[in-house]
Protein backbone atom coordinates (compact mmCIF):
# COMPACT_ATOMS: atom_id res chain seq x y z
CA UNK A 1 0.00 0.00 0.00
CA UNK A 2 1.18 3.73 -0.84
CA UNK A 3 2.78 5.32 2.13
CA UNK A 4 0.38 8.44 0.97
CA UNK A 5 -2.38 5.80 1.65
CA UNK A 6 -1.02 4.88 5.06
CA UNK A 7 -0.13 8.58 5.67
CA UNK A 8 -3.49 10.37 4.79
CA UNK A 9 -6.01 7.47 6.45
CA UNK A 10 -4.00 8.10 9.32
CA UNK A 11 -4.31 12.58 9.38
CA UNK A 12 -7.98 11.86 8.44
CA UNK A 13 -8.67 9.91 11.45
CA UNK A 14 -7.38 12.75 13.87
CA UNK A 15 -9.45 14.38 15.41
CA UNK A 16 -9.26 18.19 14.09
CA UNK A 17 -9.63 19.83 17.55
CA UNK A 18 -7.20 17.91 19.31
CA UNK A 19 -4.36 19.03 16.38
CA UNK A 20 -3.07 22.05 17.36
CA UNK A 21 0.64 21.73 15.30
CA UNK A 22 2.44 19.11 12.86
CA UNK A 23 4.12 18.46 16.48
CA UNK A 24 0.61 16.55 17.63
CA UNK A 25 0.63 14.54 14.69
CA UNK A 26 4.65 13.66 14.95
CA UNK A 27 3.82 12.52 18.70
CA UNK A 28 1.05 10.73 17.69
CA UNK A 29 3.11 8.54 15.16
CA UNK A 30 4.91 7.16 18.11
CA UNK A 31 1.89 5.40 19.92
CA UNK A 32 -0.09 4.30 16.21
CA UNK A 33 2.63 2.80 15.02
CA UNK A 34 4.21 1.65 17.80
CA UNK A 35 3.74 -2.18 16.93
CA UNK A 36 4.98 -1.72 13.14
CA UNK A 37 8.25 0.11 13.65
CA UNK A 38 9.19 0.46 9.71
CA UNK A 39 6.06 1.53 8.66
CA UNK A 40 6.34 4.02 11.31
CA UNK A 41 9.91 5.11 9.88
CA UNK A 42 7.70 5.40 6.54
CA UNK A 43 4.93 7.37 7.68
CA UNK A 44 7.37 9.75 10.00
CA UNK A 45 10.07 10.38 7.30
CA UNK A 46 7.15 11.43 4.84
CA UNK A 47 5.55 13.83 7.93
CA UNK A 48 9.19 15.28 8.15
CA UNK A 49 9.48 16.07 4.59
CA UNK A 50 6.59 17.52 4.45
CA UNK A 51 6.40 20.13 7.72
CA UNK A 52 10.12 20.91 7.19
CA UNK A 53 9.86 21.66 4.15
CA UNK A 54 7.14 24.17 4.56
CA UNK A 55 9.45 25.71 7.51
CA UNK A 56 12.18 26.72 5.57
CA UNK A 57 10.00 28.12 2.57
CA UNK A 58 9.08 30.32 5.60
CA UNK A 59 12.43 30.72 6.63
CA UNK A 60 13.64 31.74 3.49
CA UNK A 61 10.16 34.30 3.27
CA UNK A 62 9.53 33.58 -0.72
CA UNK A 63 8.24 30.17 -2.23
CA UNK A 64 9.53 30.05 -5.93
CA UNK A 65 7.40 27.72 -8.43
CA UNK A 66 11.24 25.36 -8.79
CA UNK A 67 11.14 24.90 -5.10
CA UNK A 68 7.39 23.87 -5.71
CA UNK A 69 8.51 21.35 -8.76
CA UNK A 70 11.06 20.12 -6.72
CA UNK A 71 8.72 19.49 -3.81
CA UNK A 72 5.88 17.53 -6.34
CA UNK A 73 9.59 15.70 -7.93
CA UNK A 74 10.10 14.27 -4.72
CA UNK A 75 6.19 13.82 -3.18
CA UNK A 76 4.76 11.65 -5.84
CA UNK A 77 1.34 12.36 -4.23
CA UNK A 78 -1.92 10.45 -5.99
CA UNK A 79 -4.40 13.46 -7.20
CA UNK A 80 -6.70 11.39 -4.05
CA UNK A 81 -4.16 12.40 -1.20
CA UNK A 82 -3.39 15.79 -2.25
CA UNK A 83 -5.90 17.40 0.56
CA UNK A 84 -4.61 15.69 3.24
CA UNK A 85 -0.56 16.40 2.09
CA UNK A 86 -1.81 19.74 1.71
CA UNK A 87 -3.35 20.30 5.08
CA UNK A 88 -0.25 19.12 6.88
CA UNK A 89 1.77 21.52 4.86
CA UNK A 90 -0.24 24.31 5.32
CA UNK A 91 -0.45 23.37 9.21
CA UNK A 92 3.54 23.36 9.63
CA UNK A 93 3.17 26.84 7.37
CA UNK A 94 1.27 28.53 10.65
CA UNK A 95 1.96 26.83 13.22
CA UNK A 96 3.58 28.73 15.74
CA UNK A 97 6.06 26.17 16.93
CA UNK A 98 9.89 26.79 15.56
CA UNK A 99 10.96 24.27 13.15
CA UNK A 100 13.28 23.32 15.87
CA UNK A 101 10.73 21.67 17.96
CA UNK A 102 9.53 19.85 14.83
CA UNK A 103 13.19 18.62 14.36
CA UNK A 104 13.57 17.46 17.82
CA UNK A 105 10.85 15.77 17.57
CA UNK A 106 11.37 13.90 14.77
CA UNK A 107 15.26 13.01 15.97
CA UNK A 108 13.86 11.34 19.43
CA UNK A 109 11.92 8.85 16.69
CA UNK A 110 15.22 7.64 16.47
CA UNK A 111 15.80 7.07 20.25
CA UNK A 112 19.14 6.59 21.56
CA UNK A 113 20.63 6.20 18.25
CA UNK A 114 20.09 9.64 17.22
CA UNK A 115 23.40 10.64 15.85
CA UNK A 116 23.98 7.02 13.63
CA UNK A 117 20.57 7.32 12.56
CA UNK A 118 20.66 7.12 8.95
CA UNK A 119 16.72 8.32 8.21
CA UNK A 120 17.91 12.17 9.66
CA UNK A 121 20.91 12.38 7.13
CA UNK A 122 18.12 10.91 4.46
CA UNK A 123 15.64 14.11 5.71
CA UNK A 124 18.31 16.16 5.63
CA UNK A 125 19.28 15.58 1.65
CA UNK A 126 15.31 15.72 0.96
CA UNK A 127 15.56 19.19 2.30
CA UNK A 128 18.73 20.38 0.11
CA UNK A 129 17.58 19.07 -3.22
CA UNK A 130 14.26 20.74 -2.62
CA UNK A 131 16.51 23.93 -1.36
CA UNK A 132 18.72 23.86 -4.30
CA UNK A 133 15.58 23.99 -6.96
CA UNK A 134 15.87 27.06 -7.85
CA UNK A 135 19.68 27.27 -8.98
CA UNK A 136 20.83 28.17 -5.39
CA UNK A 137 21.19 27.27 -1.76
CA UNK A 138 20.79 30.90 -0.25
CA UNK A 139 22.10 31.62 3.20
CA UNK A 140 19.44 31.60 5.29
CA UNK A 141 18.74 27.99 3.94
CA UNK A 142 22.20 26.98 4.75
CA UNK A 143 21.53 28.81 8.17
CA UNK A 144 18.15 26.26 8.41
CA UNK A 145 19.80 22.97 7.14
CA UNK A 146 22.46 23.35 9.50
CA UNK A 147 20.51 24.20 12.51
CA UNK A 148 18.71 21.14 11.56
CA UNK A 149 21.91 19.01 11.14
CA UNK A 150 23.06 20.46 14.54
CA UNK A 151 19.98 19.14 16.22
CA UNK A 152 19.94 15.89 14.04
CA UNK A 153 23.32 15.45 15.96
CA UNK A 154 24.93 15.29 11.91
CA UNK A 155 28.49 16.45 12.81
CA UNK A 156 30.23 18.78 11.09
CA UNK A 157 31.82 16.65 8.92
CA UNK A 158 28.48 15.39 8.13
CA UNK A 159 26.84 18.17 6.74
CA UNK A 160 30.09 19.70 5.09
CA UNK A 161 29.81 16.44 2.71
CA UNK A 162 26.11 17.10 2.10
CA UNK A 163 26.43 20.26 1.52
CA UNK A 164 29.24 19.78 -1.13
CA UNK A 165 27.16 16.78 -2.81
CA UNK A 166 24.43 19.50 -3.29
CA UNK A 167 26.83 22.74 -4.90
CA UNK A 168 26.36 24.11 -8.54
CA UNK A 169 27.52 20.91 -10.95
CA UNK A 170 31.03 21.21 -11.66
CA UNK A 171 31.91 23.51 -8.61
CA UNK A 172 31.86 20.63 -6.41
CA UNK A 173 34.80 19.40 -4.75
CA UNK A 174 35.10 15.91 -5.45
CA UNK A 175 37.13 14.94 -1.91
CA UNK A 176 34.60 17.24 0.11
CA UNK A 177 32.01 14.94 -1.37
CA UNK A 178 33.46 11.24 -1.05
CA UNK A 179 34.83 12.55 2.72
CA UNK A 180 38.26 12.23 1.80
CA UNK A 181 41.45 13.49 2.27
CA UNK A 182 42.81 14.94 -1.24
CA UNK A 183 46.57 13.31 0.07
CA UNK A 184 44.99 9.34 0.70
CA UNK A 185 46.22 7.07 -1.33
CA UNK A 186 44.25 6.02 -4.49
CA UNK A 187 43.32 2.42 -2.76
CA UNK A 188 42.30 3.66 0.07
CA UNK A 189 39.67 6.54 -1.86
CA UNK A 190 38.34 3.60 -3.88
CA UNK A 191 37.27 1.11 -0.92
CA UNK A 192 35.61 4.50 0.42
CA UNK A 193 33.87 4.62 -2.21
CA UNK A 194 32.61 1.30 -2.84
CA UNK A 195 31.46 1.29 0.77
CA UNK A 196 29.67 4.83 -0.18
CA UNK A 197 27.86 3.39 -3.15
CA UNK A 198 26.91 0.17 -1.03
CA UNK A 199 25.36 2.05 2.11
CA UNK A 200 23.55 4.52 -0.45
CA UNK A 201 22.17 2.40 -2.67
CA UNK A 202 18.40 2.73 -3.22
CA UNK A 203 17.55 -0.98 -1.85
CA UNK A 204 19.46 0.32 1.74
CA UNK A 205 17.04 3.46 2.12
CA UNK A 206 13.91 1.48 1.74
CA UNK A 207 15.42 -0.89 3.86
CA UNK A 208 15.74 1.79 6.92
CA UNK A 209 12.73 3.50 6.34
CA UNK A 210 12.66 5.52 3.12
CA UNK A 211 9.72 5.21 1.71
CA UNK A 212 9.66 3.83 -2.29
CA UNK A 213 8.01 6.90 -3.17
CA UNK A 214 11.07 8.96 -2.01
CA UNK A 215 13.52 6.83 -3.90
CA UNK A 216 14.41 10.49 -6.11
CA UNK A 217 16.89 11.14 -3.56
CA UNK A 218 18.35 8.22 -3.14
CA UNK A 219 19.35 8.28 -7.40
CA UNK A 220 20.91 11.42 -7.33
CA UNK A 221 22.47 10.51 -3.94
CA UNK A 222 24.04 8.03 -5.66
CA UNK A 223 24.61 9.26 -9.47
CA UNK A 224 26.98 12.20 -7.55
CA UNK A 225 29.21 10.16 -5.34
CA UNK A 226 29.62 7.94 -8.61
CA UNK A 227 30.87 11.22 -10.62
CA UNK A 228 32.59 12.43 -7.50
CA UNK A 229 34.83 9.64 -7.92
CA UNK A 230 34.96 9.49 -12.04
CA UNK A 231 36.31 13.08 -11.34
CA UNK A 232 38.89 11.73 -8.66
CA UNK A 233 40.07 8.84 -10.69
CA UNK A 234 40.53 11.07 -13.80
CA UNK A 235 42.51 13.39 -11.80
CA UNK A 236 44.83 10.83 -10.44
CA UNK A 237 44.79 9.23 -14.19
CA UNK A 238 46.04 12.97 -15.71
CA UNK A 239 48.81 13.42 -12.85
Amino acid sequence: MSIWIRLGDFVSRMSTSAVTGVGDIIDAVRTAFAGDPELRRRVAFSIAMIALSAKMAKADGVVTQDEVRAFRQIFAVPREEERNVGRLYKLAMSDTAGFEAYADRLARLCGSGRPNCAMLTDILDGLFHIAKADGLIHEREVAFLHRVAEIFEIDEAGFERILARHAIPGKADPYAILGVERDEPYDEIRLHYRRLVKENHPDRLIARGVPEEFIAIANERLATINAAFEQIERQRENA
